[in-house]
């Protein structure tokens, strides 16, 4: 993936880098608390079984994101 698009387009083994946040309000703030912001290389390690929640490696830990919520995280494929 070398193009720019949302957190929820990566695939399970992707990487990416985080180039912005479309998101506003409480749902913002959680996303930058766990280190969602720009510069952030996340990788995607699993989806549920329905494909949504995603689970992705963001600064050491692994978190679980709604595809709702990651289309507003823009990233730049690595």
């Amino acid at each position: 993936m070398d193009k720019i698009g949302s957190l929820c387009d990566i695939t399970v083994g992707e990487k990416a880098m985080v180039t912005g946040l479309n998101i506003h309000g409480a749902m913002r703030r959680r996303l930058l608390d766990i280190g969602l912001c720009d510069g952030t290389v996340v990788e995607c390690v699993g989806r549920s079984p329905m494909g949504d929640p995603a689970a992705f490696l963001i600064r050491g830990a692994i978190v679980a994101i709604r595809d709702c919520d990651s289309r507003g995280v823009k990233v730049r494929g690595i």
